[in-house]
């Protein structure tokens, strides 16, 4: 019996060269999610550019999704899989509100959304994800998580496209890293909001994929506001 190679030659032979049909699910429409957390608050943003390539599809789609009045998802990468994602989700906390009578908290909204990445690990979302809000305290946490579904907690995360210019900034700024005789404190909402901003100001002149503006909720115990802020749109 012939094996797979010796028929991918008789096929080049017959047919003049070899027959490939190729699918690939995912695409990769770019943004960055910056979220900053304080003692009382939380700042999280997204730019608005949604493209593909060298396309860019809308310069006005932010990628923050309100989920409830102290939780906010940033989703960026494939955009099917971050709509299907967030519909999944509220419809979730939808579900426990009826069941419980009360919201569910920012915990248990990271945890769920780590088992939801988790059951989707054999065919999983192509989405980055930051989850931003109050716990129980009232204290601003962050939650950062790997396409299949490893969750970790922190005061700031940067992900998206230019994930890797933006982090490393925010742990200069905020988190000291490597810096002597600096021990590291909770900043005002309006550092972190001047931070925030830099940050993105610094990443759209570098990665193609984020500009345009950047779409900011601020979240507190009295709610989510929200606000924007134009980057270069070239």
């Amino acid at each position: 019996m012939a094996t797979y190679p010796d028929m991918l030659v008789v096929n080049a032979l017959d047919h003049g060269r070899p027959q490939m049909a190729s699918f690939n699910p995912y695409a990769d429409n770019g943004g960055s999610v910056v979220a900053i957390a304080g003692e009382d608050y939380v700042v999280l943003a997204s730019d608005t550019r949604l493209s593909n390539g060298f396309s860019i599809y809308t310069r006005e789609q932010p990628k923050l999704f309100h989920l409830s009045d102290t939780t906010v998802l940033g989703c960026t990468g494939c955009w099917c899989d971050t709509l299907t994602l967030a519909r999944v989700l509220e419809c979730r906390m939808l579900l426990y509100r009826h069941e419980h009578h009360k919201p569910m908290s920012t915990p248990a909204v990271a945890q769920m959304l780590s088992t939801m990445l988790y059951y989707k690990r054999f065919f999983p979302y192509y989405i980055s994800n930051i989850l931003a809000g109050l716990d129980e305290e009232g204290k601003g946490c962050v939650f950062s998580y790997d396409p299949i579904g490893h969750c970790e907690r922190s005061m700031f995360r940067a992900g998206g496209s230019a994930g890797a210019l933006l982090q490393p900034l925010l742990d200069n700024q905020i988190g000291f890293k490597n810096m002597e005789n600096v021990t590291p404190e909770p900043i005002p909402m309006s550092k972190a909001k001047a931070i925030l901003k830099d940050v993105f100001i610094s990443a759209a002149e570098r990665d193609i994929y984020t500009g345009d503006s950047i779409y900011i909720n601020v979240i507190t115990k009295d709610g989510v506001t929200k606000e924007e802020f134009s980057l270069r749109r070239d």
